[in-house]
């Protein structure tokens, strides 16, 4: 299965949390690239390699851009 990556900002509700470009742990990411797959937000954050996973549940909000 082909993941289709958008790109936008997402917002994690309280006890998830995301690192950063720095490494440092965050609720909101901006200018990011994410694709839903399975129940679960695949995010690629710039200046980290690979990619984070968050549970559906986790989060709060995610704007695309158009």
């Amino acid at each position: 299965m082909n993941r289709e990556w958008r790109k936008g900002s997402v917002e994690l509700v309280d006890g998830y949390v995301l690192l950063d470009g720095a490494g440092v742990p965050v609720r909101r990411l901006e200018d990011v690239e994410f694709a839903v797959e399975g129940g679960y937000l695949n995010v690629r954050v710039p200046g980290r390699e690979g990619v984070q996973l968050v549970s559906a549940p986790g989060v709060r909000l995610v704007l695309a851009e158009s």
